[in-house]
């Protein structure tokens, strides 16, 4: 029975106008990317797991696709912790004789000084047996298996009954009675640790920051790097989110200058601005602000709850945003203090007024505010094309990293869809791979979500998704090659033309043409042959002449018959 063809959800196949129209995008940013001094770069599509854990936070970990190591990896690793399970109860039936009645004694336990040392070797050498290549000379990897054993056992017998002679003696039924129990225990770290080393990226920064610190001594900083490559996610599809989809970032490495940000705010307008895409909104926050606000009511030690109940402002309502506060332990003196917030409205110079009143008593506060205020006066003396700058005080993306300036971008009003780009200053990404005190400030753009606006506005052009031009009608084999001479000219003058494969009926090759959207279509019979001329037919318009190859290329390049 054939098998059903089918993708995993989350992905997409795309057809060859779909991939005109992605380019068309990618060309345009990488186009502006150049234009701006940006350099590319590429990294592999996974990572070793621990480049990318603990980088995310809890919940983006989660989103992480692990890739497990190759071949019978797995069935080994259940080999080599059924005769760990059986090591651990053998050695356990001793370890009894010490009256460990409860988990707690265990905890404090030297569990090392009895026993580890031997059950270790053991351990090591039946894996050397399964794992020739592996390398099991951590003792990490043995104590995690042997604490948790220990535990379960220390839980099993307790004060209730000891490990009896019966047991030992039936080992291997005993050990699949706690197989399960136990592997389910251990499965979350034993998977994610042992046995999957790699997973594929989940965006392009973590791995870009691994990039800046392991090749530092290659690359000159300031270091401004641009990248589009595809990013995966484990998160639940929906439409504009994706498993699978790309990434545009750009970023600069090294510098602490806030031209930085001026920059970022004229390339995100250059790009919509070339794309057509008039009406974009530029909305920008700062982190210190953030602060500030947490500071001056008294809620330092609840940024982040603070910030992401403020977040959903225009989504939930002001009411709603006040009972997630309260409900994290948000005082309503607090929330009081920060009540302008909620209605705060006006030019960007405008509402920085009313934040220099708020945070007048903040000292990081007023650090955001003059950030923020140097980039809007550059702004307003260098001017945007299409784009617009705003500032929003609810902004609070990525908290987890970013310390100054934060970006999102907005599609035009009117357009259903979350944000198309966003980025943000990070004081010390690279830290968290050695290289510390080495500031940073990127975008991205949403190439998936853009792709969808402009679809939705009819903003492609006709340039950007056309096909082939010209078929050639194939009428045998002298005929074919004095045509396949003809589309070698045509192709060296930048057309794209095709020679129908086959002689086959001109009805079969015509309607092929219509199929294929192709504008014009070439007879070169004995007639054309004997003269040294074409016969070219207007697909669109209906229209055909029989012209020299000279005049033929122009009639292409013109887009219709004279």
């Amino acid at each position: 029975m054939a098998q059903k063809p089918s993708i995993p959800k989350g992905t997409r196949d795309f057809s060859p106008i779909e991939v005109a129209k992605r380019s068309y995008i990618m060309n345009t940013i990488r186009t502006q990317f150049q234009h701006y001094g940006f350099q590319p770069i590429e990294t592999p599509s996974f990572e070793n797991s621990s480049t990318l854990m603990g980088k995310y936070g809890e919940e983006g970990d989660r989103l992480i696709f692990k890739i497990l190591n190759s071949g019978d990896y797995l069935e080994k690793w259940n080999k080599l912790l059924i005769e760990t399970i059986k090591a651990a109860v053998l050695f356990h039936y001793d370890a009894v004789k010490f009256k460990i009645e409860s988990t707690e004694e265990l905890e404090s336990y030297d569990y090392k000084a009895h026993f580890f040392d031997e059950f270790s070797k053991h351990i090591k050498k039946e894996g050397q047996k399964l794992f020739s290549e592996a390398d099991f000379s951590s003792d990490n990897l043995i104590r995690d298996i042997w604490y948790l054993l220990m535990i379960h056992t220390a839980n099993s017998y307790q004060t209730e009954r000891e490990f009896t002679q019966r047991d030992k003696n039936n080992l291997d039924t005993y050990t699949f009675l706690i197989f399960g129990d136990f592997y389910f225990s251990l499965k979350p770290k034993y998977l994610t640790g042992y046995i999957s080393e790699k997973a594929l990226r989940y965006d392009l920064t973590v791995p870009f920051a691994r990039y800046v610190v392991q090749h530092q001594n290659e690359i000159e900083f300031p270091f401004k790097r641009y990248q589009m490559q595809p990013v995966w996610r484990a998160d639940r599809p929906q439409k504009g989110r994706f498993r699978e989809f790309y990434q545009c970032d750009a970023d600069v490495v090294g510098s602490d200058s806030l031209w930085q940000e001026v920059e970022f705010v004229q390339l995100y307008d250059a790009v919509f601005t070339a794309l057509k895409l008039e009406g974009v909104t530029i909305k920008m926050n700062n982190r210190k602000i953030l602060s500030g606000i947490a500071e001056v009511i008294g809620a330092s030690d609840k940024l982040i709850d603070f910030t992401v109940a403020l977040d959903k402002l225009d989504k939930i309502g002001k009411e709603k945003v006040v009972e997630e506060m309260v409900s994290k332990g948000i005082t309503e003196e607090a929330i009081q203090k920060v009540d302008p917030l909620f209605t705060i409205a006006g030019s960007f110079g405008d509402q920085l007024a009313t934040l220099k009143e708020l945070l007048a008593t903040s000292e990081i506060g007023m650090q955001g505010i003059d950030d923020l205020v140097f980039i809007n006066e550059a702004i307003e003396s260098l001017g945007l094309e299409s784009a617009t700058l705003q500032l929003d005080v609810t902004l609070a993306r990525g908290l987890n990293y970013y310390t100054g300036a934060i970006f999102e971008v907005a599609a035009p009003e009117g357009v259903q869809m979350g944000s198309i780009g966003g980025g943000g200053r990070y004081a010390d990404l690279t830290g968290i791979f050695g290289l510390k005190n080495v500031s940073g400030v990127g975008i991205s753009f949403g190439l998936d979500r853009i792709a969808l606006v402009l679809e939705e506005l009819n903003l492609f052009p006709e340039e950007a998704i056309e096909g082939t031009k010209v078929l050639f009608i194939n009428f045998g084999k002298e005929e074919a090659l004095y045509a396949m001479k003809a589309i070698k000219q045509l192709r060296s003058n930048g057309i794209t033309a095709v020679l129908y494969p086959d002689a086959a009926k001109m009805k079969k090759q015509m309607t092929y043409a219509n199929r294929r959207e192709i504008p014009f279509v070439i007879l070169a019979g004995g007639e054309e042959m004997e003269n040294n001329t074409f016969t070219v037919k207007d697909m669109i318009e209906g229209e055909q002449e029989t012209v020299s190859l000279e005049l033929l290329i122009e009639i292409i390049f013109k887009g219709k018959i004279y």
